[in-house]
């Protein structure tokens, strides 16, 4: 049967609650495979596996509990080896690797952070920001309007003028809140967001991290922040022993 893996963890890390749920339905108990100084946390997989807002859950529930414990590698759902064998044969050729990467992740959590503009504020701050659009806007307006060349060409300039708020909107969010952060790592491109960045924090500078994020949000009014976390630090670790289940909507 296929092994579900949950995440990595040291050896030495303390045991689960006895009967812990996994994914599934009905639920796979969660159990822990040891090779050398790592551990993986794993079940059996289920077949047909799909991300249903209960294996969800299920999925970080058994991370929150893991890293109660201690520093824990997490691996996105879905991720599924062959058999215990493939995860053991894993832990042992990556070893050094896994346990560089639990040192680093020891105390962090991970923060999203996502940005759009407010339309009408972006529109305002294009408008003081840039004379030439002023002025073609207020020529039209005097205009009564203005041509449909003089419109088309305001429109292409607006458009322009916001692209180039974004590039530089999503770089000054990035050096506002890198200090505050031991890493960055940024997020594919998605359509509506200028900015999808993960931040890597110290659970002791977390209360410091939002703090700076708020500086961010009052300095910048023409944006929309929406911050996600804590999170285990998916977003900072590299895939492990496992291939991910695919996604069904």
């Amino acid at each position: 049967m296929s092994t579900y893996v949950y995440g990595i963890t040291a050896g030495s890390h303390p045991s689960l609650p006895d009967g812990m749920d996994g994914v599934g339905d009905p639920a796979r108990e969660v159990r822990i495979i040891k090779e050398g100084e790592l551990a993986a946390v794993v079940s059996d997989a289920p077949e047909g596996l799909r991300p249903k807002r209960k294996d969800l859950l299920a999925h970080q529930n058994v991370l929150a509990e893991t890293g109660a414990g201690g520093p824990v590698l997490p691996m996105r759902f879905g991720s599924v080896s062959p058999d215990d064998a493939a995860v053991t044969h894993v832990l042992a050729e990556r070893a050094d690797h896994f346990k560089e990467r639990l040192d680093v992740l020891a105390g962090k959590v991970e923060y999203n952070v996502k940005a759009t503009h407010d339309e009408e504020a972006v529109l305002h701050r294009v408008m003081s920001e840039n004379p030439e659009v002023r002025a073609l806007t207020e020529a039209n307006r005097g205009a009564g309007g203005g041509s449909y060349d003089d419109k088309l060409r305001l429109g292409e300039m607006v458009v322009a003028a916001v692209k180039n708020r974004e590039v530089e909107d999503a770089a000054e969010i990035q050096q506002a809140l890198e200090p505050v952060a031991a890493a960055v790592s940024v997020g594919p491109e998605s359509t509506g967001w200028l900015a999808n960045l993960s931040f890597l924090v110290d659970r002791e500078s977390a209360e410091a991290f939002i703090a700076a994020v708020e500086e961010v949000r009052k300095a910048h009014p023409h944006l929309d922040l929406r911050v996600h976390g804590p999170l285990p630090p998916y977003s900072f670790v590299e895939p492990g022993p496992s291939e991910p289940a695919e996604a069904h909507n």
